[in-house]
């Protein structure tokens, strides 16, 4: 196919806040992971699809249940309302645990 560019599992975007490597990030609809350090507005490769341990509010996650990213904390929820989808957990996540496993969607929002 003559209009193909690339698979898109991770893509450079300017980040609109600084970031660590690992951090999740959303840009516009579009989330992915960092897989480097950056400061505001230079170029970042994120990861877009795969599986991710990231922070998450201090709420209880069941297996497969849809992720939201809330982009004023930097933290996963199980709240939808003023925030963005961006996975589904892989695993089980107590209140009190810092991170949860999770599948990144892939696609933007």
């Amino acid at each position: 196919m003559k209009n193909w560019v690339q698979p898109g599992i991770t893509i450079t975007v300017i980040a609109p806040v600084a970031v660590n490597s690992g951090d999740g990030l959303l840009v516009g609809a579009l989330f992915g992971v960092a897989t480097a350090t950056a400061a505001i507005s230079t170029n970042v490769e994120m990861i877009t699809v795969g599986v991710v341990d990231l922070p998450k509010a201090a709420v209880a996650i069941t297996q497969g249940a849809k992720l939201y990213w809330d982009n004023s904390t930097k933290t996963l929820t199980t709240t939808a309302t003023g925030n963005t989808m961006v996975g589904c957990a892989i695993v089980a996540a107590a209140v009190g645990d810092s991170t949860v496993r999770m599948r990144l969607n892939g696609v933007a929002v």
